[in-house]
């Protein structure tokens, strides 16, 4: 096996395992109501799709419909950033932001893949349009490039705020019993940390 086999192998199991988790929270959540569940679904379905995309086989699902849905799952967390009074849309918006953006990069690796498929299929184009197809290949190619940019710096800083952020809390509590929620807490921002690495790896790799 491959060292890229075994980064597979291991992205897999990550995204797996997310996807199990967020199903069983949709299932056991008590709290939220419906917009509580339907981020968990979302967060499943991304992941799932996730395990899947390291492998060959896994781009037999079709691009567009995929960013179509990951669009709109983009949309969904900003959108639906109050649920009450209690918190200010601000405030509740930059909570959700990461997902948001989980989201943005999952439509934007669709969309790449999407343009990969029309460029294999376009190999046969009559050699008078090759340099303007050329031409306008490397203006994608520079856009694709900063937007690939932003979304990984953002990624990078958000699995670093989630993986970093217990680490003082973890050295002060240790001897002691740790308060359930508290430990809960830590679990959801490691979760969501890598998640975000997982999905940072991912938008770098070649597809």
């Amino acid at each position: 096996m491959s060292a890229t086999d075994v980064v597979h192998c291991m992205l897999t199991a990550l995204f797996a395992a997310v996807a199990v988790r967020a199903l069983r929270q949709s299932v056991l959540a008590r709290t939220g109501g419906c917009r509580n569940r339907v981020d968990h679904l979302l967060h499943a379905v991304m992941a799932l799709t996730m395990a899947t995309m390291p492998w060959s086989w896994g781009g037999t699902l079709p691009a567009l419909p995929q960013s179509v849905f990951f669009a709109a799952a983009a949309l969904w967390f900003p959108l639906t950033a109050v649920r009450s009074g209690r918190e200010g849309h601000l405030s509740a918006t930059v909570r959700r932001l990461p997902y948001a953006v989980g989201m943005a990069a999952m439509t934007w690796m669709s969309y790449r893949a999407a343009g990969h498929s029309r460029q294999t299929m376009a190999d046969g184009v009559p050699t008078a349009h090759q340099a303007m197809r050329a031409g306008h290949s490397m203006g994608e190619s520079k856009a694709g490039s900063v937007v690939t940019g932003v979304l990984a710096l953002y990624l990078l800083a958000c699995a670093l705020h989630s993986l970093t952020r217990d680490m003082p809390a973890l050295r002060a509590t240790t001897g002691t019993v740790a308060d359930p929620t508290s430990l809960r807490s830590m679990c959801h921002r490691f979760w969501d940390g890598a998640t975000a690495m997982g999905t940072l790896v991912m938008l770098l790799m070649p597809h």
